[in-house]
């Protein structure tokens, strides 16, 4: 068996998707999305979609936090219907599987998802400990169920064999992954899927596994290069995990932001406007007490004085000499 795998989920804002403490907590089975159901719905909206699995909730608690006067609606689509309302102007983004077509959708990654082996408590693979890990070797002769509804495999080999029938005719796929999961529950062979969706769908008679080996499953924000707004910005922003401060976005800010950062400015200004009467008055005093020091050292030593209406010199003013020095007495 392979080196254990750290459980890995998608990650918080700021976060790092590798450190499994900062990991989007699992979505319970049938969970709805929260939705601004007390915001005025003559506001601006925006509308983020996301596929099954996704878990977007952090991200709109951050939304919500930064733009309280833009209501964010999230709208749950299976993955074959996200790109289609997004080109249909349903959806203004989508946190969905990538890749996508360039040429219509701008993409940014967020994340990878390991692949895990769902099979039957009564599987042989059952007697693994929770830490463990599988690798295709160790499925290589297990039926695999693929759902017609899978994100995995499109340009990776299917592990296994194909699942047949008594008589030993192939079978087709199962409709969806909740099939596949119930399936593999008969103890008739495993299914490999996304972690996030094995953790959607479990159920109390199915386990799985990391796939060590095995394809991962790639989720980024998703949006039409034409319609990169100010608001997908501000998204944007917010899933790459910059502050308020440094964020790019452009969204319009509340108005206790703008009630603050006025105050603020007024206060920077006001303690600007003493802190430089201040130093005013200092350097008045520091002139004139200057002035004063300079006339004594005009006086001194080195400096000419008036005497009599004339010119007088200081002992150290002494006129430098030309040629060599006279003797005494000649």
């Amino acid at each position: 068996m392979s080196q254990p795998l750290p459980d890995v989920g998608p990650p918080v804002p700021g976060g790092d998707a590798t450190d499994p403490s900062t990991a989007v907590p699992e979505v319970e089975e049938g969970a709805e999305p929260v939705e601004d159901a007390d915001v005025d719905p003559s506001l601006p909206r925006f509308r983020l979609a996301y596929v099954p699995g996704a878990t977007p909730g952090k991200w709109a608690s951050v939304w919500r936090e930064r733009l309280p006067d833009v209501r964010l609606d999230l709208v749950q689509l299976e993955p074959d219907a996200m790109l289609p309302a997004l080109e249909a102007g349903e959806a203004d983004a989508a946190i969905g599987r990538l890749p996508v077509d360039k040429e219509v959708f701008s993409a940014i990654p967020l994340y990878e998802e390991t692949s895990v082996v769902c099979f039957s408590r009564d599987h042989l693979l059952a007697a693994l400990d929770e830490e463990e890990t599988v690798s295709v070797a160790d499925i290589a002769g297990d039926p695999v169920w693929v759902p017609a509804d899978d994100v995995l495999f499109a340009t990776h080999p299917v592990p296994g064999v194909v699942p047949v029938d008594p008589d030993g005719n192939p079978l087709g796929q199962v409709a969806t992954t909740a099939d596949a999961v119930a399936t593999v529950a008969a103890n008739v062979g495993v299914a490999v899927l996304p972690m996030s969706l094995a953790r959607l769908h479990r159920r109390k008679d199915v386990v799985y596994r990391p796939l060590v080996d095995g394809p991962t499953a790639p989720v980024g924000l998703i949006w039409p290069y034409e319609r990169t707004t100010d608001l997908v910005e501000e998204l944007v922003g917010i899933v790459r995990g910059r502050t308020v401060n440094s964020s790019r976005g452009r969204g319009r800010p509340s108005a206790q932001q703008a009630e603050d950062a006025a105050a603020g400015a007024a206060g920077k200004s006001a303690r600007a406007g003493v802190k430089k009467a201040a130093k005013g008055g200092s350097g008045g005093s520091a002139g004139r007490s200057g002035a004063g020091r300079s006339g004594a050292k005009a006086g001194g030593r080195g400096g000419v004085q008036r005497a009599g209406g004339g010119l007088q010199r200081g002992k150290s003013a002494r006129p430098a000499s030309k040629g060599k020095k006279k003797g005494k007495g000649k």
